[in-house]
This record gives C-alpha cells, sequence and structure tokens, in this order.
C-alpha cells in the first residue's frame, strides 16, 4: 500500500485556483492566531494563567489561539496589556492582483466607472 504525503496532497491542492483563493484567504486568520500565541509564549504564560488575567476562561484563549474566533479590539486590548504587550494595528497595501483575479467589489466599481466615462 503507498502513502500519500500531506505535503504533496497540499502541493496538488494549491493548483486549483477555488482552492488557492480559499486558502489565501485564511492568511490574515492564521497571522493573527500565530500573532497571539507568539505574544503568549513570549510572556512565559499558560493558557490557563493568560486567562485568569484576562478575567476569562482557557477555553475562550484556545480559541482565540486557533483562529476560530474573531476578537474585539477591546479583546485584543485586554490580552496585549495581560502579556505586557502593546497593540498596533495597521494597514499594509495588498499584495498585485494577478489579471482575471478581481474581487467582485472591484468589478463593480470597474464598470462603475466605465459608465461615468461614457456618460462624460
Amino acid at each position: 500500500m503507498s502513502r500519500i504525503r500531506v505535503a504533496d496532497l497540499a502541493k496538488k491542492w494549491l493548483q486549483d485556483p477555488a482552492f488557492r483563493a480559499e486558502y489565501d484567504a485564511l492568511e490574515e486568520e492564521f497571522a493573527l492566531a500565530s500573532a497571539i500565541i507568539g505574544a503568549r509564549a513570549r510572556a512565559g504564560l499558560t493558557q490557563e494563567q493568560l486567562a485568569r488575567r484576562m478575567k476569562t476562561t482557557q477555553t475562550v484563549i484556545a480559541r482565540l489561539e486557533s483562529g476560530r474566533a474573531r476578537p474585539s479590539t477591546r479583546t485584543l486590548q485586554r490580552f496585549a496589556r495581560a502579556t505586557g504587550h502593546r497593540l498596533i494595528i495597521g494597514f499594509e497595501p495588498a499584495p498585485a492582483k494577478r489579471p482575471g483575479n478581481v474581487a467582485p467589489a472591484d468589478r463593480i466599481s470597474s464598470r462603475s466607472e466605465k459608465r461615468t466615462r461614457r456618460r462624460a
């Protein structure tokens, strides 16, 4: 019986444009979860210790670290204080889009711009 390696499956799946789009959409959630885990680790706290400092439960901390939760700014501020960090929220330019890979909102605004140009 031959074995299939996860890395080989991932490589194959990432060639599918629909799969790739969904995978890329999760990047931000994973980045936040990774930052949360890193901050807790740097603070040298267990999930239970952090939960006590934030006056919440260990389950809530586990959900934050899993990426399944979308924490509010208030929760992130409490997390930052509890871990001895400062919360910084920023914006970065989006990566250049490949032709044909346009978000629906971009398609709508492009159509509106074309209509406006025709009227002028």
